[in-house]
């Protein structure tokens, strides 16, 4: 594969009733071009997890899988209120979820900790009012 390959979805804010159609997507898109089952697996929980921040926390937004020959990369864009404190948020447990996201069953502040566990890299960069930019890479393991 001499160019990568890209996939995008657009992802709706506050529409609960698409969260997982994004990853969804992706895995379809990794099991046809052949990606190990592990990698698929690991990208699969990163894409859901960013998915999930889009729809809860970002006012919706795009996420983007991009496939290399040596590696895969998450990416999710979003406008929203932005993270005041990064390191905050990745702790495990911490949420800004409302009362009603938190009654749906969501908010349990593990996306991003999710995130950094299943990625090999993991990159954030947002500003307050601004919005969020979460690249995340998986490499592909040499057998």
């Amino acid at each position: 594969m001499n160019e990568p390959y890209i996939e995008e979805y657009v992802v709706a804010g506050r529409d609960f009733s698409t969260i997982g159609e994004a990853s969804t997507q992706f895995k379809a898109a990794m099991k046809m071009l052949g990606i190990p089952s592990i990698v698929a697996r690991r990208a699969s929980i990163v894409a859901y997890e960013s998915e999930m921040n889009l729809v809860l926390h970002g006012g919706g937004g795009v996420i983007r899988l991009v496939v290399y020959t040596d590696k895969l990369e998450v990416w999710a864009i979003d406008r929203g209120p932005g993270i005041a404190d990064i390191g905050l948020a990745m702790q495990e447990g911490y949420s800004t979820a409302t009362d009603e996201i938190r009654e749906l069953g969501f908010g349990a502040g593990m996306g991003l900790p999710n995130i950094k566990r299943h990625s090999d890299e993991m990159s954030i960069d947002s500003a307050v009012g601004k919005g969020t930019v979460l690249s995340a890479t998986i490499f592909f393991q040499k057998e």
